[in-house]
């Protein structure tokens, strides 16, 4: 017979509300919950209030724990107290964790927010809170386990013998990399003595193309320069476009608003506070028109970061050149255009699995027969690193991705040998410098093998692996974020030295809000002086014949080879991100690194580590102010375009649209259609919800 007068654990449900797809801090809060000895429920991401609190009442929980890092929490606590009010859930305690401005946490309280947990915030401290709120407004005893940090303090470590006296001579301390490596202290000639430097190293430009894809490299021609830009209307992103090009930046990469990146028009009431928050809001062709104009797209190669939407964003970009009087061969830039990786990453899905691929090949195969300058995949391993992967899973996971795309362009029937110089890569820099320099000369002697053996693909310049790599924002600390211009500074060394195409460097304030005017600009310097001044682009590979990064490159290559291997045990890509097996594998990998850093054992300057007394330093950034105002005139400008339209036109196409969508043709040719016509984001990705259906996110940990 069970005691029912025994504490039993707490339940607690851990959500993602609204459009924000950032679900890394979630998962890692809700697995060392469950660790503590909580029961969690995690409902995954774009959770609505109306199922948040219908999943809270069927799983009779204790709490309700919402991770917000987009700006919706406002609208999002009052809905939430509005339902839980009318399902008698008012008892319940609600926890918000997230980067909230310090600002907005008396509206949160006042709105029934019990505790706000920034996301520097410890996991000890999370479950402690939940702990004593549960106690407090729901009156009962709770369980509380033995806390395993301080048993782990009160046990010695195994061989280690009290009392005894200290080494004659200093030991070498352990030092494991995040791939798993252990480095030795020293390196010689017999590390590399096995390496054929003629096939494994070779020279620049050539075959395997571990020292860079191009014989001279920067000493011909730099590196590009693209820093990451747009917020609030299309007005003001065209104001900071010519703000950069300005003072020297020579390509452009945009950033869109959450909505736009998850098919919703600026006016869709789940748009709501999100509108131009975290980029550009596009809802028409006329947005897009008003972004890029006087921007010679001609001679300004732009990056469209977006996904789910980029058929649409694309057909739009094509349009705009078009109209400024360019042939479809003129036209050069990329699209992010990855949804595999957002399956596990980004979390900006919307179609299932199989359609979303499928508009990825639609893209891919009309810019292969039309616009052959144009890049309309840039594989991203750099979200997956974001999401918690080490730097091996981020590489191995890319180049799987990668390679189902090309083979199933191949089932269209194109000739890899023609289309598969289209495909680009987005890695992501945060890390050991000999690390991350050695990891993508490994992935690019990697790729190099793997187009040529198991894609059969004899092009030389589809062996060559063409990325863009700049600072990861996952290394950035909220903590003394001055410190972040150091690290932004190594991280654009690490990409100069690692042989990068073009780099986005992040911004000092990028662990708080999208990037500030100021804090743009000294990225930007940065990559100039690593140019002009500090020799970066003097010699090719300055690095190569180091005994010690030849060995870690090789290292690493067969680390990542045997990665990608697990992902077939897998059953393949597809399966694994299918399935969720990827997706649970990277969340393990961001807890473990997680309570590393919350232990001290992976050290974070500032953060577990030479921690300064002054925490108001934390906040000595200046935050990128949301603009109400400028959320209205994007819905008032959308309402014009609408009512000004012809809606014969536009219901035309939106019919062609649909009728191709049921059929196996090519998508790409009737998009373009309906957004001359301007019909909206939001019209399309409707037309699509209704056709392909919307993913079903496999939640469990």
């Amino acid at each position: 017979m069970s005691d029912d007068t025994a504490p039993r654990p707490i339940r607690v449900l851990i959500a993602k509300p609204g459009l924000d797809g950032h679900d890394q801090g979630a998962k890692v809060v809700a697995l060392a919950l469950r660790d503590s000895g909580f029961e969690v429920i995690y409902t995954g991401l774009h959770r609505t209030v109306d199922q948040i609190v219908a999943a809270a009442l069927e799983e009779d929980v204790d709490a309700i724990g919402l991770s917000i890092l987009s700006g919706a929490h406002l609208p999002i606590a009052e809905h939430l107290r509005e339902r839980m009010s009318a399902e008698g859930l008012s008892e319940v305690p609600v926890f918000f964790g997230g980067n909230i401005p310090a600002r907005d946490h008396g509206p949160l309280r006042e709105l029934g927010v019990v505790d706000i947990f920034p996301t520097s915030a410890r996991l000890e401290d999370i479950a402690a809170g939940l702990r004593e709120a549960v106690a407090r407004v729901g009156g009962r005893e709770v369980a509380a386990p033995e806390d395993p940090a301080k048993e782990a303090e009160e046990t010695p470590a195994a061989g280690k013998k009290t009392g005894a006296p200290p080494p004659r001579r200093p030991q070498a301390r352990k030092v494991v990399l995040e791939s798993g490596v252990e480095p030795l202290p020293v390196y010689g000639p017999e590390q590399v003595a096995d390496l054929d430097l003629d096939s494994e190293v070779g020279r620049p430009g050539d075959f395997p193309f571990t020292r860079g894809i191009h014989d001279l490299m920067y000493r011909a021609r730099p590196f590009t320069m693209r820093q990451y830009s747009g917020f609030g209307t299309p007005s003001q992103t065209n104001e900071r476009f010519k703000y950069l090009i300005g003072e020297g930046q020579n390509a452009l990469n945009v950033a869109f608003d959450l909505p736009t990146q998850m098919g919703l028009d600026s006016d869709d009431p789940r748009a709501a506070g999100e509108v131009g928050r975290v980029g550009m809001a596009v809802d028409t062709l006329a947005d897009m028109e008003v972004a890029f104009d006087a921007i010679p797209l001609d001679r300004i190669s732009t990056s469209l970061t977006i996904n789910s939407t980029a058929p649409i964003l694309v057909a739009m970009y094509l349009v705009v050149a078009r109209k400024q009087g360019l042939a479809m061969d003129q036209i050069r830039g990329t699209a992010q255009n990855d949804i595999l990786k957002e399956f596990v990453g980004r979390g900006t899905w919307i179609y299932p699995v199989e359609p979303s691929i499928r508009l990825v090949i639609d893209v891919w195969e009309h810019c292969a027969r039309h616009v052959p300058k144009y890049y309309p995949v840039s594989v991203c391993g750099y979200h997956i690193r974001e999401s918690g992967a080490d730097p091996v899973q981020e590489m191995a996971y890319a180049f799987a991705i990668a390679t189902e795309y090309v083979r199933r362009m191949e089932g269209r029937g194109l000739d890899p040998e023609h289309f598969a110089s289209q495909v680009s890569f987005n890695f992501d820099i945060h890390g050991n410098l000999f690390e991350q320099v050695a990891k993508f000369r490994a992935g690019r002697r990697l790729w190099a093998k793997l187009v040529r053996d198991e894609l059969g693909v004899a092009n030389p310049k589809a062996q060559k692996l063409k990325m863009i790599a700049g600072g990861g924002g996952g290394g950035l600390t909220i903590e003394e974020p001055l410190n972040n211009i150091v690290r932004g500074a190594y991280y654009a060394l690490i990409s100069a030295l690692s042989g990068t195409q073009t780099m986005a460097l992040c911004s000092y304030d990028e662990a708080y809000t999208i990037p500030s005017k100021e804090a743009a600009l000294v990225s930007l310097r940065t990559m100039q002086i690593l140019i002009e001044e500090m020799g970066l682009a003097d010699t090719v590979d300055p690095l190569g014949g180091s005994y010690y990064i030849e060995s870690l490159t090789s290292e690493l290559e067969g680390r990542i080879i045997k990665e990608m291997g697990r992902v077939r045990e897998w059953g393949g890509i597809v399966q694994a991100i299918a399935e969720g097996s990827l997706q649970r594998q990277v969340a393990a990998q961001a807890y473990a690194h997680e309570r590393a850093v919350q232990s001290g054992e992976f050290v974070k300057v500032g953060v577990n580590k030479y921690r300064s007394a002054e925490r108001d330093q934390e906040r000595a950034v200046k935050l990128h102010d949301y603009e109400p105002d400028a959320a209205q005139e994007q819905i008032g400008r959308l309402k014009d375009i609408k009512a000004s339209r012809d809606q014969a036109a536009v219901d035309a196409a939106l019919q062609r649209l649909e009728a191709t969508a049921k059929s196996d043709e090519n998508l790409m040719p009737a998009i373009m259609e309906a957004v001359e016509a301007y019909a909206t984001v939001g019209e399309i990705s409707a037309l699509f919800r209704e056709v392909f259906g919307e993913f079903q996110e496999p939640v469990a940990l």
